[in-house]
């Protein structure tokens, strides 16, 4: 018998539950308590933590854990305000998560790393630099050039990370909070989404399975990054200056497949050639695109804009190319069973 029921189903459209906005779907009991996770060191300057978050799969009726991320924000200037689980008509609903020009409200939930329940400590915009306040954040300033130190008092230590209902988070948004919810907004970057795909595609993911204490989020890997394995081709590009596609390493393909079931792997190699020749034709669709912006006579402070844009554009492309493979190579198929296993 399932313990999570369905109170509302989906819209009328089809949209695949993954992440950001569990819309028109309530559900009756609340998600697990946040995990005590490691926040991995920032990859470099620009990069801002989105911290990690329960998520919901309809289709099993379970929440899966997202692991928390460092992202490119989609524009100079945003912050990213965490999504929450409330309470509202007799269920929980997850309200998205979004960019804008300042924090707003998330709950009253303690994500952590400057997101302590209320505004964010983690850093601040100053000059079109992105600043990290490393009394909150892992930061590396060989990585990141614009660093300081001020402390945080924290004393909301609670796990709790639902909003409202019983045993949640009593608190309401104020009206500054309220008013920075009609500011302008960005939905989460395509890497965010792809990264929760991926997430929700990974069975050791899900509260049932961990039981609300998923491995991964032991140590947090940021999109686009890896700081715990030998970097790979695609992996290198948060580490390292890169402007243009052309600037890439060439799209490493995985390694075949050998699990025993011949049509299985075919199809899956085929699913990868097809990803690598989509990734391949963004690439060039991007590269086209940044070399008709440039200029001869632009003066050099525009030039250098310009560049700080392609740059940006670049790692986004490459981080939703990882997450891409990353989701890709979750789907592989495993090896078959060999006949007898299990018996003695």
């Amino acid at each position: 018998m399932k313990t999570i029921r369905i109170l509302l189903v989906f819209l009328a459209i089809a949209i695949p539950a993954v992440v950001f906005g569990q819309v028109g779907m309530s559900i009756a009991i609340g998600p697990p308590p946040l995990p005590v996770y490691e926040q991995p060191i920032c990859p470099g300057d620009g990069y801002l933590w989105t911290p990690g978050y329960w998520a919901y799969d309809d289709s099993i009726s379970d929440y899966y854990w997202v692991d928390g991320a460092w992202v490119l924000p989609p524009e100079e200037g945003l912050l990213w305000t965490p999504g929450y689980w409330g309470w509202r008509d007799g269920g929980f609903f997850f309200n998205d998560g979004y960019w804008g020009p300042e924090v707003g409200f998330y709950g009253g939930i303690n994500y952590g790393f400057g997101y302590f329940g209320e505004g964010y400590g983690g850093g601040r915009w100053d000059g079109g630099h992105f600043f990290y306040n490393s009394s909150v954040n892992n930061v590396d300033i060989a990585r990141n050039h614009n660093v300081y130190n001020t402390t945080i008092e924290n004393r909301n230590e609670n796990r709790v990370s639902f909003n409202g209902g019983s045993g949640g988070i009593a608190v309401q948004a104020s009206s500054q909070q309220e008013a920075v919810a009609r500011q302008r907004h960005l939905s989460p970057v395509a890497a965010q989404t792809e990264h929760a795909q991926a997430a929700r595609a990974n069975p050791g993911s899900r509260a049932s399975v961990n039981h609300g204490q998923p491995s991964t989020a032991a140590k947090a890997m940021p999109i686009g990054y890896n700081d715990h394995q030998a970097p790979a081709p695609q992996q290198a590009i948060a580490s390292r200056a890169v402007v243009h596609p052309n600037d890439l390493p060439a799209i490493s393909r995985p390694a075949p497949v050998n699990s025993g079931n011949a049509k299985a792997d075919q199809k899956y190699e085929q699913q990868q050639t097809n990803l690598i020749a989509r990734q391949t034709q963004e690439r060039q669709q991007l590269q086209q695109k940044q070399e008709s912006e440039h200029h001869p006579n632009a003066s050099p402070a525009q030039t250098q804009q310009l560049e700080q844009r392609h740059s940006q554009q670049t790692q986004q492309m490459a981080q939703k190319h990882q997450v891409q493979q990353q989701s890709m190579q979750s789907r592989q198929p495993q090896p078959r069973p060999s006949p007898g296993a299990g018996r003695k």
